[in-house]
C-alpha cells in the first residue's frame, strides 16, 4: 500500500492533469466532481461559501475551464505540494500553482497557492474545503481581466 503523502501527491497530479485537459477543452466534469466531498467549503476574499457536490457543480465544472481559457490561460502547473497530516483522517495541503497565459502579445505566469483539506475515508480521499488568495486582484495585475 502506498504512503499516504504518495497518495496525496498523485491525488494532485490527477487534478493537475484533469486542469490540463479541462484546458483543452475535453470533458472532465464527472472526474473533477469525484475529487470534492458531497459537501465542500470554499474560503477567498469573496468571503465563505459552500456548495453541495450535485448537478449544479457538475454543470459549472466546465464553465470554469472555459473562463480560464477565455482570459488566456493555457496551463497550470503544480510547482510545489506541502502536506501536513491533521490527523490520520485528514490533512491540510497547500498546493503552489503556476497558472501559464498568452494573451494578445504578452504571455508569463502567475503563482499561486490553494489550500486544500482533504478527507481520507474508505482509501479515497476527497476535498472537503480549500482557502483562495485574491484571484481576481492577480488577474486584473497581470491584463487578464
Amino acid at each position: 500500500m502506498k504512503d499516504i503523502n504518495d497518495q496525496i501527491e498523485a491525488f494532485f497530479e490527477q487534478y493537475e492533469k484533469r486542469f490540463e485537459s479541462g484546458l483543452a477543452g475535453e470533458s472532465v466534469g464527472q472526474e473533477t466532481t469525484e475529487a470534492f466531498a458531497d459537501y465542500f467549503v470554499e474560503a477567498s476574499p469573496m468571503g465563505v461559501m459552500g456548495s453541495k457536490n450535485d448537478e449544479s457543480f457538475l454543470n459549472a465544472v466546465p464553465k470554469g475551464y472555459d473562463f480560464y481559457k477565455s482570459i488566456g490561460i493555457t496551463e497550470m502547473k503544480i510547482k510545489q505540494i506541502d502536506i501536513t497530516e491533521l490527523d490520520p483522517l485528514h490533512y491540510m495541503v497547500d498546493v503552489r500553482w503556476e497558472s501559464v497565459y498568452q494573451k494578445d502579445e504578452s504571455e508569463g505566469s502567475i503563482e499561486f497557492s490553494v489550500i486544500y483539506f482533504l478527507q481520507h475515508l474508505k482509501e479515497t480521499l476527497k476535498i472537503f474545503a480549500y482557502i483562495t488568495g485574491d484571484e481576481q486582484k492577480a488577474l486584473k495585475e497581470h491584463g487578464l481581466v
